[in-house]
This record gives structure tokens, sequence and C-alpha cells, in this order.
């Protein structure tokens, strides 16, 4: 079996690669191919990747390439996690919208537009190559913003799924609070990517004992703590919603946090640095401990999971992945793009039945998956109006000034990225 990773010089790839070794015998891979222009951080990760391979006894090869037709050829799954303009993109992301008064976030809000323009024409493109190398392949995206990138992908009729590490998170936090295995745990996970809230904690299965009572009731400060809002919140809701929803519960309060300290962009550029100068020790062979502050928390047993059962090693299986709604959420339509719990084997995702979502929640959902239309159609088709449609109708923005303002300030941090600026 042949996985490829584009974007394989991203300073993630060593929790993917751990997850590869450690899982060998649910995702059996001869060769593994990281794919990335960066010779530099390439070259580092490659020689780490095969050191963990090594320590952990995977028998798989592991090259590295710049060649990215050479490198996805024969593969029966390509993983797709790349961040077009670096850290300077990001940061640029999280900055400029605050100046005028909304939240400067990598996926959310201005900045996750701004983030959508410059990736969904590269993955596309990279999905095209794709599919004339190797036709068969599996598309794994699990780059942001998840949601657009998918629909993208599969509206252009990519064998596509999307996949984000917010459930297998909560999984395993909500399975250590009740001191269950994770395993026997499934989330009533609804809602769009970075939108979703977790309707119910079932014992066993879809149809098992909803635990999520219990766990407010015993753990609801733990839980609020980790999500960054006041444990009110979770009362009223009585559900748990992704952290992501913080941008739009306690919107102007982030505002103020973000404008008062150090983005998370100048963060995580001065943890890659320091990651990399790790990455360079011939003697290091296993991930290091800093990288679980990098983010992408369990990014690897789920993706592991989910291309084991997309590729039939493992069978078909259970996973919260992002794909086509097709009447899961009836008051979305069939072709937005949804996250929630699915069935998936070798012929794709199929989504689970899904609990009501309440209007309180099924409101944003269908405001922000009209957005989502919006920005998808600004990303493939460009123009500034296209973009300043997106922004107005976004529920973070939507006010006429503050779009006109964003969108001037979006297009000029990005005209190098987007061919139509």
């Amino acid at each position: 079996m042949k996985l490829a990773v584009v974007g394989g010089g991203s300073t993630y790839t060593p929790e993917l690669i751990d997850g590869f070794a450690r899982l060998r015998d649910t995702l059996p891979i001869s060769e593994l191919v990281l794919i990335d222009p960066a010779a530099d951080r390439l070259e580092l990760i490659g020689g780490l990747a095969r050191r963990i391979f090594a320590r952990q006894g995977h028998p798989g090869g592991v090259s590295t390439t710049s060649d990215l037709d050479a490198g996805v050829a024969g593969a029966d799954a390509v993983l797709v996690q790349l961040r077009v303009g670096g850290q300077a993109a990001r940061l640029r992301d999280e900055t400029w919208p605050l100046e005028c008064g909304c939240v400067g976030q990598e996926t959310t809000g201005a900045g996750g537009l701004a983030k959508a323009l410059r990736t969904v024409p590269v993955v596309l493109d990279i999905a095209e190559r794709v599919r004339r190398a190797s036709p068969d392949a599996w598309i794994i995206d699990f780059t942001n913003p998840v949601g657009i990138v998918t629909r993208a992908l599969l509206r252009e009729g990519h064998k596509a799924v999307g996949l984000c590490n917010v459930a297998i998170g909560f999984q395993r936090k909500f399975a250590a609070l009740l001191d269950l295995a994770p395993a026997d745990l499934h989330l009533d996970h609804v809602g769009l990517n970075h939108l979703t809230w977790e309707l119910g904690v079932r014992r066993g299965g879809p149809d098992g004992e909803d635990l999520l009572p219990r766990l407010l009731a015993e753990h609801a400060d733990a839980v609020a703590a980790d999500l960054h809002l006041p444990r009110a919140v979770l009362d009223r809701l009585g559900v748990v919603p992704s952290y992501y929803l913080r941008y739009f519960y306690a919107h102007d309060e982030v505002v103020r946090e973000l404008g008062s300290k150090p983005s998370r962009a100048a963060e995580v550029a001065a943890m890659e640095r320091e990651l990399l100068a790790l990455y360079g020790d011939p003697a290091l062979d296993e991930k290091p401990a800093l990288l679980a502050r990098r983010g992408g928390a369990f990014y690897s047993e789920a993706a592991v999971d989910l291309a084991a059962s997309l590729l039939g090693g493992g069978g078909p299986g259970v996973q919260v992945v992002n794909t086509y709604n097709n009447g899961t959420l009836p008051f979305l339509p069939d072709d937005a793009v949804v996250e929630v719990q699915a069935r998936v084997d070798g012929s794709g995702p199929v989504p689970l039945a899904a609990p009501r979502l309440d209007p309180l929640f099924a409101g944003l959902v269908s405001h922000v998956s009209a957005y989502e239309d919006l920005a998808l159609d600004a990303a493939v088709r460009g123009g500034r109006d296209r973009v300043f449609k997106a922004l107005l109708a976004h529920p973070l923005v939507g006010q006429f000034d503050l779009a006109e303002g964003l969108t001037d300030r979006l297009l000029a941090h990005n005209k190098e990225h987007l061919a139509w600026a």
C-alpha cells in the first residue's frame, strides 16, 4: 500500500508518522512518500520519519520528493495538509481583521475566508494531478478550512473526504473524564467543520446509553475550562460546543484578548523553529513532547482509521468526517458539506442518521453554510464583489461598511496568492 502526504514538510508530519508506525497492523503501508517544495524542511522530517519507522520496527519505506506528480503516482491514498503562504500568511490572517474589530483567526471569519481563497485553487490543482497520476486514489483533506476545501473537491468529482481532529479530541477527553476506553464512546457530533456540537456521548455505539447528562453534571467545570467558556454556557445549552464556537459565543471578548497578546501564529512560528532544530538531531527517533503543543492532537489516529476504512484494510468503520450532506441535516442542501458521524468503507463515507439539531444551533449552521457556498464561489471564480458578498454573509461580519473594509484589507494582504487580484 502506498500513501503520499502533500505538505510532508509540515512540522505536523512526525505526529502522522508516529501513528503510521504504531498502527501498522491497521494500515499496512509499504511505501510512504512525503511531498513538499521546501527541500530543507523535507530532508529533516524525512530523516526523522525513517528513524521513527526503524525504532518501532515498521518495514515500510519512506521517501521524499518535491515532484508532486512523481510522488502521487501509484498512490492508494493522498493526504493533503498544506498551508499556502506559510505562517507569514497566517500571521496576517490573525492581524488585519482586528483592525476592523473582528476576530482574527485562520479558519473563522475574515481570516478564514482569506485562507480559503489562497488554498482552494492550489488544492484543486493538486487533486487534478492526483486524478491523472492515480485515478483510483482517495484524497484525505486535513487542510483548513476543511469544510470549504472538501466541498471544492467533491464538486469537482474527486474521491475526497475531509478530516478534522476536533471530534477525536473530544472523544479522548470525555473517555478520560468518564473513566472509559475511547472506543466505548460514540459522539453525536453534528454541524459543520469548526462549527459543531456534541449532542450526545453514547456508551458503546449510536444507540447506546447517553452519558452526556452525567458528563455535564460531574465534569462541566473541566469541560468549560478546556473550551475557555463559562460553565453557565454549558448549563444553558445542555450540550458541548466545539471550542471554535467561542469565536461566536464570546466574539467581542476574544477580539479584546487577541489584541492584547502575541498572535497564535507568532507562537507557532517560534515553536516550529524549535521543532525543526529538534528534528535535525540524528539521535531523535520519536516525536518530541513539544509537538503536542503544536496542535493536531490525535490527527494520526484519525487519519489511520479513515485511510484503513477507505482502503479496506480495517474494514468498514464509523468515524466523524466531512462529506456531502445528502439529507443528513434536512435544512441544508444536499451538496452542503457537513461534519458528522459516517460509516466509511471502500465506497466512501455514508452519514449516519443525525439527531435533530435545535433551531438555536441549526440557524447558525444554515448561516455559515450559506457563507461557505459564497466563499467557495469567490475562491474558484475570484472577483472583489464575490469576496465582499461572502464577508457580508458571514455571521461575524454582516455589516456593509465592515465588509467593505475587510475586503480591502483581505485583498491588500493576499495579492501575491490571488491570480485575479
